[in-house]
């Protein structure tokens, strides 16, 4: 099964670049200084920010549907992230973000129902991806952060 995964846009952050703390604290956001270079994943670039970026750590619904599966939680956005930095959309293999790392992968149908879901180790996603998607009711998959739940990636069919 071919399958594609693309960053968020920037754009859809815009509104937090340049504030100042306080104003971000109004935004239920604040900005943090990555202090490794790994364990801050920017979810527009798909690539781990290096120690020393800035990033903003913000709520952000991950799963806008109407019904019992609406998600939102905790994500990084560097704040130099450029759309398609690096990578544009990945076919048929993992962004940086997704390597590596355990994750919770959760298959959902056309109208936003959790059909399915596998936790899978460092180097077992694509088959878990793969599996996934063939069950039949399966339209995409949320990959999300099994240690600390965040949302990492959207993965859809390539081609549909």
């Amino acid at each position: 099964m071919s399958y594609r995964i693309e960053g968020l846009s920037r754009s859809d952050f815009s509104e937090y670049y340049g504030r100042s703390p306080e104003e971000l604290a109004r935004m239920d956001a604040v900005r943090v200084v990555a202090d490794a270079n790994d364990g801050f994943p920017c979810r527009v670039t798909l690539q781990d920010a290096r120690a020393g970026d800035r990033l903003i750590l913000l709520n952000f619904t991950s799963h806008r549907v109407s019904g019992p599966y609406r998600t939102a939680y905790a994500i990084f956005v560097r704040e130099d992230a450029q759309d398609g930095a690096g990578e544009p959309v990945w076919v048929d293999r993992l962004p940086p973000i997704l390597q590596g790392r355990t994750l919770s992968l959760r298959g959902f149908d056309e109208a936003g129902m959790l059909h399915a879901a596998v936790l899978v180790g460092p180097g077992e996603a694509e088959q878990g991806i793969a599996d996934l998607f063939a069950k039949g009711p399966v339209a995409y998959i949320h990959a999300h952060y099994a240690t600390y739940g965040c949302f990492a990636a959207r993965i859809d069919r390539a081609g549909e």
